[in-house]
């Protein structure tokens, strides 16, 4: 699962970076990108360790794409939020100090996101309205593709973002493979001065995923009962990195599921409503050929009675097929015909 941060020159992008993932960012990387892989929090796991004391410890991780830095002028940026298409989420820096407002900057941010989008689904559309004039085994094919991405087009167009546009199956298909970033679910953080203003106070109203964050103080150097104390005189919600990186890996829709046993505990993330058989693939393709029953307790109820002896005891472990809809916190042990 990727995360992808993006904003304008000077917005803060790379302190955000280097507190999620503990790296340092690369001047070498600043025309390009830079990837670093972090480890999804979880104090679950932790419980789960004590209770198996395993010989390992596994934690599922994200990765985290830091972009440069998007240019005022639009010049240039197609190509730098082209890195983006394959994130899951994008963290939407915005500054509000020095004068900037970031109001304005995530308006202008938001059209950049779209010309993006439009540029890559015309150019599609282009190509087929000239294609379909010739008579071919595809034409057909074609003109049904046009028809699908022809609203789509005018949707973008009018300035609105995909993500307030709703789409058949068909359209789905047709844009499945441009990864189109207005479709993307998107979380908004202000680097917030030491000084409030009240432009960030109304995007924080007006944005139910925002979250103001002072990455111009050392936060990486700062334990977190210091940055709690720091943003209760600021006014402003404290924001733990744990609870922050939780609240991206959501905003993906992904979740958690564990195995678990002496040898190893170890997290998984998987979307949100994926079934038995697909948990199964991302722990081994072989378990998915080959499966037969996944057999399931939950973490809640674990963590209850305390030992998987007890789980059995009082039929807590559940059998489950392929088609089950995994729950956030299952504990799986799968059998399969290998």
């Amino acid at each position: 699962m990727k995360i992808g941060i993006v904003g304008y020159q000077g917005a803060g992008k790379s302190s955000l970076f280097k507190w999620l993932t503990g790296v340092e960012p690369d001047p070498s990387l600043s025309h390009t990108s830079q990837l670093a892989t972090t480890a999804v929090p979880d104090e679950r796991l932790d419980k789960l360790s004590e209770i198996y004391r395993p010989k390992k410890i596994t934690r599922a991780t994200i990765q985290i794409i830091d972009t440069p830095g998007l240019s005022r002028d639009q010049e240039g940026n197609a190509n730098k939020l082209a890195a983006l298409r394959e994130a899951g989420c994008l963290i939407i820096v915005v500054g509000a100090f020095a004068g900037a407002d970031p109001m304005q900057d995530l308006a202008a941010f938001e059209e950049d996101l779209l010309f993006a989008d439009l540029s890559i689904v015309l150019n599609r559309v282009e190509k087929l309205r000239d294609s379909v004039k010739r008579p071919k085994p595809t034409r057909e094919q074609e003109l049904q593709e046009l028809e699908a991405l022809e609203p789509i087009v005018a949707h973008l167009e009018q300035g609105r973002p995909l993500h307030e546009f709703s789409l058949n199956d068909r359209q789905s298909r047709a844009i499945r493979s441009f990864q189109l970033l207005t479709e993307k679910t998107r979380r908004v953080v202000v680097n917030l001065a030491d000084d409030q203003s009240p432009q960030v106070m109304q995007l924080l109203g007006q944005k139910a995923h925002a979250f103001a964050i002072p990455m111009q103080i050392e936060l990486d150097r700062m334990s977190q009962e210091e940055r709690h104390e720091f943003c209760m005189e600021m006014g402003i919600q404290p924001m733990d990195r744990d609870a922050l990186l939780r609240e991206f890996m959501l905003a993906s829709q992904q979740m958690v599921f564990f195995t678990a046993g002496e040898k190893e505990v170890r997290s998984w993330l998987i979307p949100i409503g994926a079934t038995a058989e697909m948990a199964a693939d991302s722990i081994h393709s072989d378990l998915a050929r080959g499966f037969v029953r996944a057999e399931r307790m939950t973490c809640d109820d674990l963590f209850r009675v305390g030992s998987e002896r007890e789980i059995k005891v009082q039929n807590l472990m559940h059998k489950e097929h392929k088609d089950y809809v995994i729950q956030d916190g299952d504990i799986l042990h799968i059998l399969a015909n290998t």
